[in-house]
């Protein structure tokens, strides 16, 4: 089979020649930039800074040179602007990870290291407000931060605190050409295609509006997470007009990009920690799951993609109301996580949800253990999900940056090798 042939068999539910491989097409299957550079040294590959595609996160952007080096089946459209609102396209600029790895970021990003080795990047780029996003000394990412003022209980205006938000969202002319362009570039490549098109309603990462000058309103997680029972018409007006943002967005992502992506990450929306979830069941199902399946029904009734959700932790509760409102595909399957039991979840779900991910533990396994007992972990968990179709090798969630490259090479190795 072609790369794109074994793939799309796989998110049909039939068995390909072998397990289709991803790394680094979304926003949740990436690398640090940081572990790629060594990665690309580790296979003798040019040794050049690494661009980034996704800037919070500090993800690398996967060349062609070692995408054919590992044999991978799966490129990814990334999304044309990152959570502080900055185009990922065009112009770059050099900036310098802790551990020294040299990166490329979008020029239109400003940026500032303090005296204590600490890194700042501003909404869309505009130092003239306050920083946004905060790397510590030391660290491999971003990290959001809280910049709302308290908000007024009495005095609740959920269209005016969130307005920019979804403004700044918006696909603008230039990002749809960009768009058409790479897309025509990813398909001649003979891969799979993932295009990226979050409407990641109520994200932790997304609800302190790292893009927005001066956010206002509900912005906190906590309190987000508590306003979803104080004030649900709050959250619910939100939540629509993030919905009907994300409609509009898939429009015009669907006449750039036609027929040249199979699968659209729609959603990076966490619902569970590794012991629990983060919400209920019932108020998923009231605030959420009628926004989601609204984008869901709309890709479903206008385009052949495959719809690809997100979430980490322990989201077994959720996965039934997952299928009925669209869902075609689940990462990362954090089967380390409460409840997430491999078998049972392939049992019970092996034919109405593909499963990305969950090929290797990436918080303990894929960083400690030696390289035999992380190709053991991965024939083990390759022998649960992989057999009948349903299923795409990826780590579960992104390698961090100081994970050793010969770990993350062995551990792909074992993957393509593997035997059904």
């Amino acid at each position: 089979m072609t790369s794109r042939e074994r793939v799309l068999a796989a998110i049909n539910h039939q068995q390909p020649d072998r397990v289709p491989l991803d790394m680094g097409t979304t926003f949740y299957t990436g690398i640090s930039a940081c572990a790629l550079y060594r990665l690309r040294k580790y296979y003798g590959l040019k040794t050049r800074p690494i661009d980034i595609f996704e800037t919070s996160q500090m993800i690398g952007a996967m060349d062609p040179d070692i995408i054919e080096k590992m044999d991978l089946d799966v490129v990814g459209l990334p999304q044309a602007k990152d959570f502080a609102g900055v185009r990922v396209y065009g112009e770059k600029q050099d900036f310098t990870m802790p551990d020294g790895t040299p990166v490329r970021i979008s020029s239109a990003h400003k940026y500032k290291v303090d005296e204590k080795g600490r890194s700042y990047l501003y909404p869309q780029g505009n130092d003239h407000y306050g920083p946004s996003y905060l790397m510590p000394e030391g660290g491999y990412f971003f990290d959001a931060l809280h910049r709302a003022p308290e908000y007024d209980e009495e005095d609740l205006r959920p269209a005016e605190d969130f307005k920019e938000d979804f403004k700044l969202k918006a696909i603008t002319d230039e990002d749809a050409d960009w768009y058409a362009e790479n897309a025509r570039l990813l398909r001649a490549t003979g891969k799979a295609v993932v295009g990226t098109q979050r409407s990641s309603l109520g994200d932790p990462s997304e609800i302190e509006g790292p893009q927005v000058p001066n956010p206002t309103g509900i912005r906190g997680y906590q309190d987000w997470s508590m306003a979803q029972l104080l004030y649900p018409e709050y959250v619910k007006e939100v939540l629509e007009m993030w919905t009907e943002a994300g409609l509009k967005n898939l429009e015009i992502y669907k006449q750039a990009v036609g027929d040249n992506i199979d699968i659209i990450n729609i959603s990076g929306t966490d619902l569970g920690t590794q012991v629990g979830q983060l919400l209920s069941v019932e108020t998923f199902r009231e605030l959420y799951k009628p926004c989601f399946k609204r984008l869901n029904d709309w890709v479903h009734q206008n385009t052949d993609w495959k719809v690809l959700y997100h979430s980490c932790g322990a989201i077994r509760p959720f996965l039934d109301d997952f299928v009925d409102m669209g869902v075609d595909i689940i990462n990362p399957v954090q089967f380390t996580a409460a409840g997430m039991d491999a078998k049972e979840l392939k049992d019970t779900y092996g034919d109405k949800l593909v499963f990305w991910g969950g090929g290797v533990d990436t918080q303990d396994t894929l960083p400690n253990k030696s390289p035999e007992q992380i190709a053991e972990h991965i024939k083990k968990n390759l022998d649960i999900f992989a057999p009948g179709g349903g299923y795409v090798f990826a780590t579960i969630h992104n390698i961090m940056g100081d994970v050793p490259e010969d770990h993350i090479a062995k551990a792909f190795e074992a993957a393509r090798n593997y035997n059904f």
